[in-house]
């Protein structure tokens, strides 16, 4: 499955990297455009007229922008699978990766979801394995003193990078492995999650229900990191950050947590913030780990955390 929104070039990189790894192998790729409206599924479709690829890939159109979970969604409701491998349209699948994933998946029959090690174009490795996040990680994030860092290191949500299969919470969906009796155990994704924090919801479902969360390092897969969604990037340089993002937050930790944990989370968010405003003053240098307004924003949908997310298009008409 690959959403694409308005990325179709990196779409179509993703597809040349994928196709000759599933050589040999039973499968069909499904496209998701998600209502790009910028000629998106044109550019797609002509490749795929020209590349004669048409029996290997259907291209699909929402007529609706659904996010993350409900355009991948649309592509598993589209097809009958064993396996169902999720990527990121900003995705370049390394040789011999899709083969290391089934055979992963194949011979550990507990492992309900397998990730690849993701990583930059130069191999260097990235952060794509983690634990839940915690109201103590909500302090450590917030705060971002060493000091509390290392005192609550267990509580610590981004995993060291290993070169060997390891178990974690919960994956990157920027590429990951889900057998079909998952979804069978738990459903689809919840698409009341525009983007951010699905995956953390999916994988905290699927362990509630006895899976496994594997990680396969020997399976590689580059993750450019330049796709639709302005997060990251807004985050590093501590702009504000979109209102689904908090949206997401809050219905993942009410999911995870109930209220009173999603409250205990946001006040100790709040403490750590004090402590990093104040480390601010004494040091000119020193740079909060906090997006703008975020002191306020954390609070979105506080009294109503499973309020369906108010779509971007919307946002100039709240």
């Amino acid at each position: 499955m690959i959403v694409n929104y308005r990325t179709p070039q990196l779409t179509i990189d993703c597809l040349i990297s994928l196709i000759p790894e599933l050589e040999g192998v039973d499968a069909k790729i499904v496209v998701v455009d998600n209502a790009s409206n910028d000629g998106s599924c044109k550019k797609i479709q002509n490749w795929i007229d020209q590349e004669s690829v048409s029996e290997l890939i259907d291209l699909l159109s929402s007529p609706d922008n659904t996010g993350f979970s409900g355009g991948n969604n649309l592509g598993i409701k589209h097809v009958e699978a064993e396996y169902f491998l999720l990527l990121n349209s900003d995705t370049l699948v390394r040789k011999n990766a899709i083969a290391t994933l089934l055979g992963v998946a194949d011979k550990d029959e507990s492992a309900g979801l397998i990730s690849p090690r993701l990583e930059w174009p130069d191999t260097t490795p990235q952060e794509s394995c983690f634990k839940f996040h915690t109201a103590m990680s909500e302090l450590i994030s917030s705060a971002s003193t060493g000091a509390i860092t290392k005192l609550l290191q267990s509580f610590v949500v981004a995993q060291t990078i290993r070169n060997e299969k390891n178990y974690y919470d919960w994956a990157s969906f920027a590429c990951i492995l889900i057998k079909a009796e998952v979804f069978h155990d738990i459903g689809l994704l919840d698409d009341g999650y525009f983007m951010y924090y699905e995956d953390v919801d999916f994988c905290f479902r699927a362990k509630k229900k006895g899976w496994k969360i594997l990680n396969t390092p020997s399976a590689k897969v580059v993750h450019l990191r330049g796709g639709s969604s302005p997060v990251k990037s807004q985050a590093k340089l501590r702009k504000r950050l979109p209102r689904y993002y908090y949206e997401s937050r809050t219905r993942c930790f009410y999911r995870l947590y109930g209220f009173l944990g999603l409250l205990t989370a946001n006040i100790l968010w709040t403490f750590g913030w004090f402590v990093s405003s104040f480390r601010g003053l004494l040091s000119s240098s020193y740079c909060p780990n906090v997006s703008q307004f975020q002191w306020c924003d954390i609070w979105t949908n506080f009294f109503s955390p499973e309020r369906a997310f108010i779509h971007p298009d919307n946002y100039d008409k709240t």
